[in-house]
This record gives C-alpha cells, sequence and structure tokens, in this order.
C-alpha cells in the first residue's frame, strides 16, 4: 500500500496536510447507507471503478452479502439512526450488480431496517442496477417492499452503450433496453437514470435520447480518475481544453432553455442553488459535510468505495459491523478530512473564487500518487469552466 495516502485514503503528513479534528468538534452522522449487497456484476464495463481499477480487494470477497452480515449491518443502522435521531435515511443497495442477490432478499433486508429503525425514521430505500435483471416479476417484489430503482446507463440508444459489455464481450444493450421499458410502464417504482459522461459523445444527442424515456430524474456522473490515472481523454495539467465542461455546459443549455424541465438533473441544480448561495452539495460540488458511508458485502466499512479507483485499499478504514459501531467511523481521519470542509482543501483551492461551490470537486479525484488527496481535483479546469457558464446563464436570467 502506498505510503502518501495512507491506510484508509489519510491525507499525507506535511505542511499541506489537513487539519486534524479538534476534540469535541461537532461531526455529523451518516444519513446515507451504501449497502454492497452483492460483490460481483454480471457485466464487465470497460470503465468500472469496482474491478477494473487501482483496487483489487474485491477478489477476496463473498459474491453475495451473507445473512449475518445483512442483519448485523441492519442493527447498526438503526443503532445510529437512534443514537442522533434521525428523521430520515437513505437506503441504497448496491454492488457489483445487486439483483444478483434476488429482489425477495433485497426486500427483506429493507424490512428488517424499518423494523429495526425508531419509529418516526423513514427509510428511502432504493437499488442501484445495471437494469440487466430486472423482470416484471422483480419489479413487482422491489415495489411491494418501497424499493425504488436507478438505472445505469450511458445514453438511450445501442450506439452510446459500447462500452457496457457483459464477461463474453457481448453488447449488454438488448437487455438494458427491455429494463428501461420495464421502469418506463412503472414510474411509481422509477427512482431515474445515472449516465456516466463521454465527452466523445454529442451531448445533445445523448440528452434527448435519455428524455425519450421520461425518466424522472437524470443523473450526470464524471468518470472516476485522479491526477495518477486521468480520466479517459484528459491530459494532466492545468492548461488544457475542458472537454467534459464542454459537453456538460452543453446539456445544461437545453435544460435551461427548456420552456418547461421534464426532468430533474441534480448537478445542474445544486450548482445553481450553490451559486445564489443555497446551502446545497453533491459528492462533487458544495462544502457540506460528507454523510454516506459503504457497507462492503463481507461486513467491513468504507468510507466511499470509490476511493478504490485511487490505490489499493484506499477506502478501507479497518472497522466492519460486527465490532464497530458507524460512530467508530465518524473518527476515522479520512471521515474528518471529508467533513471539514475548506479547512480540508489544498491552498490552491482554499483560494480560488469559486470554491464555495465547486468545493474542491470530488475526493476521489483530487488523488496524486506521492502526495495523497490534498491537491485540486483533476477536473479542475472542467469544473471552474462548467461552474462560469452556470453563473452566466443565471446572470443573463437576473432582472436589469
Amino acid at each position: 500500500m502506498p505510503t502518501a495516502g495512507g491506510a484508509g485514503g489519510q491525507e499525507p503528513a506535511g505542511p499541506d496536510a489537513a487539519p486534524p479534528r479538534a476534540p469535541g468538534a461537532p461531526t455529523e452522522p451518516f444519513r446515507q447507507f451504501v449497502v454492497k449487497v452483492a460483490g460481483r456484476c454480471d457485466l464487465a464495463c470497460r470503465y468500472c471503478y469496482m474491478y477494473f481499477a487501482a483496487d483489487t480487494g474485491w477478489r477476496g470477497r463473498p459474491a453475495a452479502a451473507p445473512p449475518d452480515v445483512l442483519r448485523q449491518t441492519a442493527r447498526r443502522i438503526a443503532e445510529h439512526a437512534a443514537a442522533h435521531g434521525l428523521p430520515e435515511i437513505s437506503l441504497v443497495l448496491h454492488g457489483g450488480e445487486p439483483l444478483l442477490a434476488g429482489a425477495g432478499r433485497l426486500g427483506e433486508f429493507v424490512d428488517l431496517v424499518r423494523r429495526l429503525v425508531p419509529g418516526g425514521c423513514v427509510v428511502h430505500a432504493g437499488v442501484q442496477t445495471n437494469g440487466t435483471l430486472l423482470t416484471e416479476d422483480r419489479l413487482r417484489v422491489l415495489a411491494a417492499h418501497r424499493i425504488r430503482v436507478a438505472l445505469s446507463v450511458d445514453g438511450g440508444l445501442p450506439e452510446h452503450n459500447r462500452l457496457r459489455v457483459d464477461h463474453a464481450g457481448r453488447p449488454a444493450w438488448p437487455r438494458i433496453h427491455r429494463g428501461l421499458r420495464l421502469l418506463a410502464a412503472h414510474p411509481d417504482s422509477w427512482a431515474g437514470l445515472v449516465c456516466v459522461v463521454d465527452p466523445r459523445t454529442d451531448p445533445a444527442g445523448v440528452y434527448r435520447s435519455l428524455l425519450a424515456w421520461e425518466p424522472p430524474s437524470l443523473a450526470f456522473l464524471l468518470p472516476h480518475g485522479n491526477w495518477s490515472r486521468p480520466p479517459p481523454g484528459l491530459p494532466a495539467g492545468a492548461d488544457r481544453p475542458a472537454p467534459y465542461a464542454d459537453w456538460l455546459c452543453a446539456v445544461f443549455d437545453r435544460w435551461w432553455d427548456a420552456d418547461r424541465r421534464r426532468t430533474r438533473i441534480r448537478l445542474f441544480q445544486e450548482c445553481v442553488a450553490l451559486l445564489l448561495g443555497a446551502p446545497a452539495a453533491t459528492e462533487s460540488l458544495g462544502l457540506a459535510p460528507f454523510t454516506a458511508v459503504v457497507v462492503n458485502d463481507d461486513g467491513a466499512i468504507e468510507q466511499s468505495d470509490v476511493l478504490r479507483t485511487a490505490y489499493d485499499g484506499a477506502a478501507a478504514t479497518g472497522l466492519d459491523v460486527f465490532r464497530h459501531s458507524f460512530d467508530r467511523v465518524l473518527e476515522h481521519p479520512g471521515v474528518a478530512a471529508r467533513q471539514s470542509g475548506l479547512a480540508a482543501l489544498c491552498g490552491r483551492c482554499r483560494a480560488c473564487p469559486v470554491v464555495r461551490v465547486c468545493g474542491g470537486g470530488h475526493y476521489a479525484h483530487r488523488y496524486r500518487e506521492g502526495h495523497g488527496f490534498r491537491n485540486p481535483s483533476v477536473y479542475c479546469p472542467d469544473l471552474a469552466r462548467f461552474i462560469g457558464h452556470v453563473a452566466g446563464r443565471l446572470a443573463e436570467a437576473a432582472p436589469a
């Protein structure tokens, strides 16, 4: 394991290191619990951060979370909700491909969490799927347990999904298409679509193709990369083009200029809110404390599984649901850094005029081998251009 990042994604020592959290300093409880119910996937998407990244720990973990792991995870979630008087929590069933664990088993786990949390605590349950295993029967089971479905797709047409293939290299689109059709026919079960941005595609074409399915929401994600392993088509260096910003700006203009909002796009809505001074944040924008935690299929607790793109073991905390509470996880240096707001950022970010909107970008995108996570985002030029573009459109709309 590299010494630069430290165990579990800790910040490096040195003059630019994030200050430790002072004793007694307030912490934000976890409000989103990402549970890895399956450790394998039926697809081999070429950009997947789980199975094609620097961390290979998944090879030694179970194919699906055993019953005792799920039971203990439910107890820990309820314990945390009770300790902090949480009125609501988000429970995200993740993988791998979570439907490999079986829709009935997912429903039983969600029901257990709902039984164990204190009265009055609302559990918003969702499953993040690639859509290939969705059937009428499985969707009916998920709906019966009030589990909404978010589907990952790279666009609404087959040519957009060439990187989404099975382990034999065969296109996954026919099965994804079936899943999309099912969700479109059951809007009450549909949470929305998740799309990874590919600047080589036509942004207007991708956006139109996704809107054609009438999703309740769209989430546009930047591919996970960092300074040591740059994202596709992104040369390292400050003086470079901003292809991801160009793509997002083109879609933003179509969304902003439409006669009506046909879907919610959280990245766009949160950027607008932050520019207007509202207390908003996504994992890629804003300075709000990070309040999500991941439980692996073996019960190990991680800060965020996306950190595995940095180096082997970057996401690890050394903690697990059998021996440790989630309050114990709040004490981890990596979590403390992600709840320290401006103080956790490098000097260049702290001096940036858009830092309260950008927030330094996604934590995982800041990593540089030998320097840890205390750097600007590898997407810094893209974020600056995108935020500036949105600010300009807001200024145009302001009354004279």
